[in-house]
């Protein structure tokens, strides 16, 4: 019965599934143990009755925040598309940045040491990640090629690559190479063991990745190629790799991101990257907390401009497909 007249009237159902919705999120806050201190802040005559009931206080909390954010949710509901998005961002930056501060940092202990924090730690990072993409780029290409090779000799190094250093975290990689290979009398270097063991695990990812974007192409287009008289390396350069990078892309680009990140384990072995340097940094004056937040934006701020980049390959690439 209740079900047929919901059917019947959508817009009351509509409603109620918000009002149920509202009443979930409210309830979700209180259980989470929303604090009402923000109230005695706007309100300053209320703080001693908050005091002597917290557990109203906390509801009252929670089905307020829970009504500014459907009140917030119906304004955004009323701009253009674009509009949303920036405005979204920015609401959520500004509690990002609410939810620091109420930290209580020390900003002149970041100014002071944000311009070292740079300086040095992203350059390392950015360089240890510049070579890295580069290298681990080569090595899929490669990869993928000898994962689809009829030859089983070549098949099985692949996929044993593959199946290794993707079965192995990353971290074991690291320690590996730099303390491994000395034992067998090749001594390497904290950046160069941090290169080759970023290399070699986002490549062998990125090996199926390359060899999943090559196999998206249909077998005609090959067969077409050879009939115009195509080489096999002119038509894997000039026919199938073009076409299968609007495939390649996406994926890639969020393992380049990946990798930005995961350049912080190298801080294991003594690399001078963003995390070593935030957390020796922080030693000095028991500032951890103000490093460590510093260090995220700068990643973050990193992570942002490689999207930036994926997307715009990802409209080069996909120019074809517009009309």
């Amino acid at each position: 019965m209740i079900g047929r007249l919901l059917l019947n009237y959508p817009d009351a159902a509509r409603r109620i599934g918000l009002c149920l919705a509202l009443a979930a999120f409210a309830a979700g806050l209180y259980g989470l143990g929303i604090k009402a201190d923000w109230i005695g802040k706007l309100i300053p005559s209320s703080i001693e009755w908050l005091a002597a009931n917290p557990a109203v206080a906390r509801a009252v909390s929670a089905v307020l925040i829970a009504l500014i954010v459907a009140a917030n949710w119906k304004a955004l509901q009323q701009l253009g598309r674009k509009q949303q998005i920036v405005a979204v961002w920015i609401e959520l930056f500004v509690l990002l940045m609410l939810f620091f501060y109420s930290f209580d940092l020390s900003f002149s202990f970041i100014a002071r040491k944000i311009g070292f924090l740079i300086s040095q730690g992203v350059v390392t990072t950015l360089y240890i990640s510049a070579i890295s993409i580069a290298i681990a780029t080569i090595i899929a290409f490669i990869g993928a090629i000898a994962k689809l090779s009829k030859n089983g000799i070549v098949y099985g190094l692949a996929t044993f690559y593959t199946s290794l250093f993707r079965g192995l975290p990353l971290l074991m990689q690291i320690y590996i190479i730099y303390l491994g290979l000395p034992q067998v009398g090749y001594v390497i270097g904290a950046v160069p063991a941090g290169i080759m063991a970023l290399s070699l695990c986002y490549g062998a990812y990125m090996t199926e990745i390359f060899r999943a974007g090559i196999e998206s192409i249909p077998r005609g287009q090959t067969e077409g190629a050879t009939a115009l008289g195509l080489s096999p390396n002119q038509t894997m350069f000039l026919v199938i790799l073009p076409q299968a990078m609007r495939v390649i892309v996406p994926p890639t680009g969020n393992q380049f991101i990946a990798m930005l990140k995961d350049s912080s384990l190298v801080s294991v072995v003594g690399v001078w990257e963003i995390m070593y340097l935030a957390r020796t940094q922080g030693q000095t004056e028991f500032r951890h907390i103000e490093m460590l937040i510093t260090a995220s934006m700068i990643y973050w701020i990193l992570s942002i401009g490689l999207e930036f980049l994926q997307s715009r390959i990802e409209e080069r690439f996909g120019r074809s497909l517009k009309r």
